[in-house]
């Protein structure tokens, strides 16, 4: 199956590098505002409950920002915290703290809402067989954090890109004329390279589970569409459930027995969690 996307010094070092130059540039004007020797402490604090992630990016901001801050974390990735709650604290040059303070609190805004999202799925299907996945609908360059912050929620990832799996659409399946012609296409893929088919009728998946392939995705079926393809399929494959879901009726789709279920929405459509970050 995919693989599930973990915590690399790389992946980090390189977006908050970039990060870091989209925000400050040539120099924070201003900061300069503020003497050079001046030493300050912080913290950073919730002010909405939520599940946190993104410590190492808030580590790793200051770091490049300056190496003699200190970043003593007191809560960690995947800790449930509380609004009030005090989540860092951060020692060393005034400067640089404040130039570092909205890019560490974008990223850990962002990435403690997908965890919250996430979180929220799962917890709607507790008790059930169903799996939440993940998508490759998410924000250009950040996609290593925001699938990261998918497992931290509790989820699962799907593919991290187009080099990873096969997931063959309408358009694939248009190109190259028919469900099993494409699927004959993949023979020659190693073994160890997932193959998934999406189908949008009970004909086109009949079809796909006569080719052989062991991952289908129904794409827009109603809840009921999805409980007969369950039914339908008898085990041969693992049938997974995507679009216009959400948390209103993921459970009712859970119910059905399908495998997994996939959302964009986990990953492209949140609203940051409210931090703040207080001198003190």
């Amino acid at each position: 199956m995919f693989k599930t996307v973990c915590p690399n010094i790389n992946h980090i070092t390189q977006e908050v590098k970039i990060a870091i130059q989209e925000d400050v540039g040539s120099g924070d004007l201003t900061a300069e505002l503020v003497p050079a020797d001046a030493e300050t402490n912080a913290v950073i604090i919730a002010k909405e409950d939520a599940i946190l992630c993104g410590i190492p990016w808030v580590i790793e901001v200051f770091s490049q920002m300056n190496p003699n801050i200190t970043v003593h974390a007191l809560k960690n990735d995947g800790d449930h915290i509380l609004v009030g709650e005090t989540i860092c604290q951060i020692s060393g040059c005034a400067r640089s703290i404040l130039s570092g303070e909205r890019t560490a609190l974008n990223f850990l805004q962002m990435l403690s809402a997908v965890a919250t999202k996430t979180s929220n799925f799962v917890k709607k299907i507790t008790g059930l067989n169903s799996k939440i996945y993940d998508t490759r609908k998410t924000l250009p360059g950040l996609r290593y954090s925001l699938k990261y912050a998918v497992k931290i929620g509790g989820g699962n990832n799907h593919r991290l890109g187009l080099f990873d799996g096969v997931l063959i659409k309408e358009n694939h399946i248009a190109a190259a004329g028919s469900i099993n012609k494409v699927i004959e296409k993949t023979r020659h893929f190693h073994s160890s390279i997932p193959i998934q088919i999406e189908v949008e009728s009970k004909d086109q998946l009949k079809e796909a589970l006569s080719s052989g392939v062991k991952l289908i995705l129904l794409d827009n079926f109603s809840i009921d569409d999805i409980r007969k393809s369950v039914i339908l399929c008898k085990g041969k494959a693992m049938l997974e459930a995507s679009g216009n879901i959400d948390l209103k009726n993921i459970r009712d789709v859970a119910n059905t027995g399908v495998d997994r279920i996939s959302i964009g929405a986990l990953t492209k459509n949140v609203k940051a969690i409210d931090l703040s970050m207080r001198f003190i």
